[in-house]
């Protein structure tokens, strides 16, 4: 049965194209936390921001979107002035979406290996099995990603079926293997240092980790599909944590 909490949440950010203030409903009236920084915390800013945007004729479409417990996130692309791909992820409370985070980047792509950031399978399988596919993920990131176990990568990546949606990345094992390997080489390389959230539904995992790029902090929102006890598939998007004094709210990034 299709959540009604995801409904609601695929009707809001449907909101942003329309700048209808009812598309805002979902989100509590007085208890809405906004982690996006250059957003206005509240449902009053957040329907004002839509409202602006209506303005620019945009398009919004939600790609993927899961549940997990009081939580709802989203895989989405828009079409604003230039085009960007997202992750959104909402904090309920009862009926209502209390709190927001999201990572969004320019579009880019397709990658060496002919796959765009968005496309691959859309519907959550395996839904016995993610808590399952949730420690897998997380032990992925803690162990390689932050941890920089690279010993440990073949017990998570399939050896023979891994498809990676990242702009500059390829489908592979030993592709992912060089990669990371490159990324923490050089004069400023890549650094995972904090795993902040893991959602889950099925075969599709949502990882929301915290760390520099280029020596800029960085947030890296990073979605698995898991099959048969390995990570088979990978999308993400990467964001620059913009310096605290242009945030809109002291509700931070993470």
């Amino acid at each position: 049965m299709r959540d009604e909490r995801v409904d609601g949440i695929c009707a809001l950010l449907k909101g942003i194209e329309t700048g209808d203030p009812d598309a805002v409903r979902i989100i509590h009236p007085t208890a809405y936390i906004q982690h996006n920084p250059q957003t206005q915390t509240g449902r009053d800013g957040l329907a004002a921001l839509f409202a602006r945007l209506s303005k620019t004729s945009p398009r919004v479409n939600v790609v993927r979107a899961f549940s997990d417990g009081d939580f709802v996130f989203g895989h989405t692309e828009y079409d604003f002035d230039t085009q960007r791909v997202g992750f959104e992820v909402f904090r309920f409370e009862g009926d209502f979406a209390v709190e927001h985070w999201d990572n969004i980047q320019p579009r880019r792509g397709p990658n060496a290996s002919g796959h765009g950031m968005v496309d691959g399978p859309t519907d959550a399988q395996d839904l016995d099995r993610t808590e399952a596919n949730r420690a897998i993920v997380e032990g992925f990131v803690q162990r390689v990603l932050v941890g920089g176990e690279m010993s440990a990568l073949d017990s998570f990546i399939s050896p023979d079926g891994y498809t990676e949606h990242d702009p500059e990345g390829e489908d592979g094992l030993p592709a992912l293997r060089d990669r990371l390997h490159a990324r923490t080489a050089g004069d400023q390389p890549t650094h995972i240092e904090r795993l902040h959230r893991v959602l889950a539904q099925g075969d599709f995992v949502l990882a929301v980790c915290e760390g520099t790029r280029a020596g800029l902090h960085t947030a890296f929102y990073d979605l698995y599909r898991v099959a048969s006890g390995r990570i088979v598939e990978h999308w993400n998007t990467v964001e620059t944590v913009p310096p605290p004094d242009v945030w809109q709210h002291d509700n931070g990034k993470f």
